[in-house]
Formats: C-alpha cells, sequence, structure tokens
C-alpha cells in the first residue's frame, strides 16, 4: 500500500498549467432551486484566448443563501392552457401542504448542491483545449457519459435519481476533442417540453405516504383524462447508462425501453427514438445489458412489482430479440438494478430493498429495505429456455447494486462474482454518504451449494468496470471509483483481483485532488483489436470536476502505470454535472450509426 501514490490531480500539470485548471470564468448566470443558488458559466468560445489571464481568487460555483424564491433564465414558454393551469395549481397544494421535501434525500436544495446541480440549457458541439498531454490515437471515437438532469427546476420532493437523462460526449478525433450535451429525447422529455411543466410524476420522490401517493395517482389520472400524456408511449428517464450492441447506440433507463441515439460527424447527440425490437421488447429492460465480446450476444432483464418479479432474455448477434424466461422462483419485488454473466451463466440478486407498502403507509418511500430478508444469489444457464433450472443461495450480508465480472471455474462446478457488498443497505436510497461499499470476491459452487466470500479492498468503492473484452470470463483487473462519501467520487483505484484472498488487492491508485471529484471510470484498450495485448494495456478515462474553480476536465490515465499517471486532460468549455455510468464508442463504431 505504501507503495500506491496517492499524488493529487493538480500536482501532474507544471504551475502555469495549474493556473489554467483555476481560472475563473468570465460570464455567469444565477438561478434558484428552493433556496439552493446555482452559478451556470456560459462556454468558453476560444479558450485559447483565456490562457494569459492573470490568476484571481477563485471563487465557488455554487452557494446556499437564505432565499425562498426560484428564478432561472427567461425561456420561451408554450401557451398556458386552462387545464395545464389548474393541473399546476393542484400540484403545487400537494408539493406545499401534502407532501413538502421534507426528507434531505428528496429536497432539491440538498440534492441538487454542488455540481449536482443541472446544467440550463443544453451545449452544441464546442471545442475544447487540451491542457496537458496528447489524446493517443486509441481514443478515436467518443466518450458518452449519461446521468439526471432534470429539464425544470424542481418545486416539490425531488431524488437523485429523478432527473431527464442527458448525455455528455466528448468527441476525439486525431488528437482534438469537442464536448456536446444533449437531453436524451424521451417521450416524457418532449410532453413537458410542449406543455411547458412537469407532467408526469417522479417515480423516487414522488409517492411518500398514502396522502401523497393517492393526490398525485389521481392528478396523473386527470392528466391522462386530459390528453396530456399516454403512459403507454413510457414514462422512462433515460439517464442510467448507455450501451452499443446490434450496432446502434442506446441511451438506458430501466423504467422503460431503450432510447436509440446517434452521434452526427460533428460530434453532435442525435435521439433517433424510442425502440422496440420489432415490437419484441413491449415494456422495459436493464440499464445494464451484459455484451459477449466473443459471440456478440447480449443478455438482459427486467423486473417490476408484479409477478413475475423478474424476466430474463437475450438478443442474438443480429440483434433478434430470443423469447423471455420468466422467474417466477424470486418471490418479492426486489429492487434488481445489475447482474452478471458468464459463459455459461447468468447470476442475479435478490437484496433486501425492495417494493414495500408499509413503509408508505407510514408516509416513506413504496421503495426500502427489507432487514429481515435474507439475501439471495440465484444462477441460472444463459441459454435457458424456462426457469427449471434456476438455483438460488442464501448469501446472509450481501447486498449488490452493481456486479462487476463473473467466470466460470472447476468445469462449470463453480462460478466466481466481482462486485462491491453495500454495508448499510438501509441507506441506499436515503442516505447514500453513509454507504459503504465493500468489493468482494464470491464462490459459488454450484454441485454443493457452498458459498464462500472475502472483501479485496477495504475502501468504500462502487462504479467499477473492467476491460470490456473480459466480460464474462476470468479477468484479473478492476477499475473502481473511491467513494467520498458517495455519490461523490474523490479518485480511482485499480484492483488486481488474483491476489491473495487476505491481501487488499490495491495496486495502483489517483486522487483527484482537494475540490475535485470525479465519475465513474471507463477502460479503452490501447489496441482492441490485438487478441495478445496485455489486459491492463489500455487507459482508464472519466470527468472531473474542480468545485472551486468551476471547471469541469476530461482525463486520460494510463492504466498501466502504478500512479495511473495522467497522460492527457481536457479543459471542457463548460461544467458536467456529476452522473451515472459512461461509455467509450470507437470511430468504427460510431461510423455504423
Amino acid at each position: 500500500m505504501d507503495s500506491v501514490s496517492s499524488s493529487s490531480f493538480i500536482s501532474t500539470f507544471s504551475p502555469a498549467s495549474s493556473l489554467l485548471l483555476r481560472r475563473p470564468s468570465s460570464s455567469r448566470r444565477l438561478l434558484r432551486i428552493n433556496s439552493a443558488v446555482v452559478e451556470e458559466r456560459s462556454p468558453i468560445s476560444n479558450p485559447s484566448q483565456t490562457n494569459d489571464l492573470p490568476p484571481s481568487k477563485p471563487k465557488k460555483l455554487y452557494t446556499r443563501p437564505n432565499h425562498t424564491a426560484v428564478s432561472s433564465p427567461a425561456k420561451h414558454r408554450p401557451e398556458t392552457t386552462l387545464a395545464t393551469a389548474l393541473f399546476a395549481t393542484f400540484e403545487e397544494v400537494i408539493n406545499t401542504f401534502i407532501d413538502p421535501p421534507s426528507r434531505p434525500s428528496v429536497d432539491p436544495k440538498h440534492v441538487l448542491s454542488d455540481n449536482f446541480a443541472p446544467v440550463l440549457d443544453e451545449l452544441p458541439p464546442t471545442e475544447c483545449e487540451i491542457i496537458h498531454g496528447s489524446l493517443p490515437p486509441s481514443l478515436n471515437g467518443a466518450y458518452i457519459r449519461n446521468g439526471p438532469n432534470p429539464q425544470f427546476l424542481p418545486r416539490g420532493p425531488y431524488h437523485l435519481f429523478d432527473g431527464d437523462g442527458m448525455l455528455h460526449a466528448i468527441r476525439i478525433r486525431d488528437g482534438k476533442a469537442t464536448l456536446c450535451s444533449r437531453y436524451v429525447k424521451t417521450y416524457k422529455y418532449n410532453v413537458e417540453k410542449q406543455t411547458g411543466t412537469p407532467v408526469i410524476p417522479n417515480v423516487f420522490s414522488g409517492f411518500n405516504g398514502v396522502p401523497a401517493s393517492m393526490a398525485r395517482g389521481a392528478l396523473t389520472a386527470f392528466r391522462v383524462l386530459a390528453g396530456q400524456f399516454n403512459p403507454i408511449n413510457g414514462i422512462g428517464l433515460a439517464n442510467t447508462s448507455l450501451a452499443f450492441f446490434c450496432n446502434r447506440l442506446f441511451a438506458l433507463g430501466e423504467s422503460d425501453l431503450p432510447y436509440a441515439v446517434r452521434l452526427t460527424e460533428s460530434g453532435d447527440i442525435v435521439t433517433i427514438g424510442r425502440h422496440d425490437f420489432d415490437g419484441k421488447l413491449a415494456m422495459s429492460m436493464t440499464a445494464h445489458p451484459k455484451i459477449d465480446p466473443e459471440t456478440g450476444e447480449t443478455f438482459a432483464f427486467r423486473y417490476g412489482p408484479v409477478p413475475p418479479f423478474l424476466t430474463f432474455f437475450r438478443f442474438d448477434s443480429t440483434g433478434k430479440k430470443q423469447k423471455d424466461v420468466p422467474v417466477f422462483s424470486m418471490t418479492s419485488p426486489s429492487f434488481l438494478h445489475d447482474f452478471a454473466i458468464t459463459k455459461r451463466h447468468a447470476i442475479f440478486s435478490e437484496i433486501q430493498i425492495k417494493m414495500r407498502m408499509d413503509s408508505m403507509l407510514e408516509g416513506g418511500s413504496p421503495v426500502g429495505a427489507d432487514n429481515g430478508k435474507t439475501p439471495r444469489l440465484g444462477v441460472i444457464p444463459r441459454y435457458a429456455e424456462d426457469e427449471s433450472e434456476m438455483k438460488w443461495f442464501e448469501v446472509p450480508g450481501f447486498n449488490i447494486i452493481h456486479a462487476i465480472n463473473a467466470w466460470d471455474e472447476d468445469d462449470g462446478n463453480a462460478i466466481v462474482l466481482i462486485a462491491p457488498n453495500i454495508m448499510s443497505i438501509e441507506h441506499t436510497l436515503e442516505r447514500m454518504e453513509l454507504v459503504h461499499a465493500l468489493v468482494e470476491k464470491v464462490k459459488i459452487d454450484l454441485v454443493t451449494g457452498i458459498v464462500t466470500r472475502h472483501p479485496i479492498s477495504a475502501r468504500n468503492l462502487d462504479f467499477a468496470v473492467i476491460n470490456p473484452a473480459f466480460v464474462g470470463r476470468q479477468s484479473r483487473y478492476v477499475y473502481a471509483a473511491i467513494g467520498d462519501p458517495m455519490p461523490k467520487i474523490s479518485g480511482v483505484v485499480k484492483l488486481d483481483v488474483t491476489k491473495g484472498d487476505r491481501d487488499d488487492c490495491t495496486v495502483a491508485r489517483r486522487m483527484y485532488g482537494p475540490g475535485c471529484y470525479g465519475g465513474e471510470p471507463f477502460f479503452v484498450a490501447r489496441d482492441p483489436g490485438n487478441p495478445e495485448a496485455e489486459e491492463d494495456d489500455g487507459y482508464v478515462v472519466t470527468y472531473v470536476h474542480d468545485e472551486v474553480a468551476g471547471e469541469s476536465k476530461f482525463l486520460v490515465m494510463d492504466a498501466k502505470s502504478p500512479e495511473l499517471e495522467i497522460v492527457a486532460a481536457v479543459r471542457l468549455p463548460r461544467r458536467v454535472p456529476y452522473g451515472f455510468h459512461g461509455l467509450f464508442v470507437k470511430e468504427s463504431d460510431l461510423n455504423k450509426l
């Protein structure tokens, strides 16, 4: 551990370059989210013109004075109809008297503080400035990160998971980069943009207790009857992740169908539309499908509040969806966000977070922790025709939101799973800053039913990735985000999971420095077409935001370096809010869209 460097992000650069990282912007706009003031900076049209600006005292990007007014930049609003005005008044009554945002987890002042605050508008493709090193040729393509960015500033309860999906894409070609930020034009986004006000209720924060649920349920029904929206067209946000399969790029959120998107030659982001795979995908799909890099198949699932609580399915290499495999042996509606595959199996987790009507009756969220439930892992052959071969294994205290990787061992008689275990599962949705995720290595003996597990790092780690070429087969390295605490990410570590069972597997670390926080890392192979390349021969990329200077950067780190050395840093023309999951799409795949 002592040999692992903890060099800060700032120390990587020369003194002259570091001044650029803290350079204050010349143009600002303010808006208020209840009592939280957000300072928005205008894009830099020509970054090179600002290099000679003298350093000045940095200013906080966000402050929180005691204001109650809500203001925002003037925007064109559609003409308000009588129905729209009546519904908006009713919603204001609900937000003020029936269900005000009383808990920190749904209070916009808390949830949208710092760099979690939304950007005010979209950003067309804008040139970026490389402030350190150079962008390697293997990064020709685009890194795209998804995340919540509410179209309208919330006036009532709002959870971090409730924002409209916005994609932030850095397009790289021949050592140059442009940034584009666009909303995913979901049905929900388009309806609310046309109406000029929120219409579809928030899933995670809109149903707190019976009175609030009844009031918002009635309001939603009236809006449907008035023709404001049709739930058959989907209510999803597409704000969680991205996936490239079947020669299509999808923005994903597990409450709806995938939304197909594409990048233009200039780096702009275009939403193509909701995709149902020739009518064979009628309901929602996980935001974490697994693509087998050798067969080209894609494996996925959906879950819901009514039986079957879990349905497993796959797409063949041509993109044709195969038959559903409903899993009725999952006996309760668990929160099933992610899963893992091997060459022979799919592994699902039934955790202690579930739909809880008793919690809603007490005034809480309908999704919460059931501490009396024993978590289970379910294993099913990945080409199963039905659930008859599904096996469940009780694993007390093992609650996973994300899975990192899995593979078969012992001639297919055992499975190894790598995943972060949420130690305080009851805080996952309400107090994320209290959550500690411990990455564990779990071995399931499919013959004896014995499950063994041990931690591979004591740090608070999540949002972990591997080299995508090793999905479903034995991998050695993991790149994980360091919670400080979650959902803020202060650095990235590299783990070697082949080290001894009682050893800390950390082999490299990069901390971003004081006041700097990043997002999920992503691994990009240096030579993805070379089957002889070493597993860690490539780069780790991510967005990082400096909360003091109010600037965001795109970092490229050498994955083989013991310090995860920064080989390139790109100053972005405006800040990129913290978000969820990202994806790198190489140039040849972009050309297929």
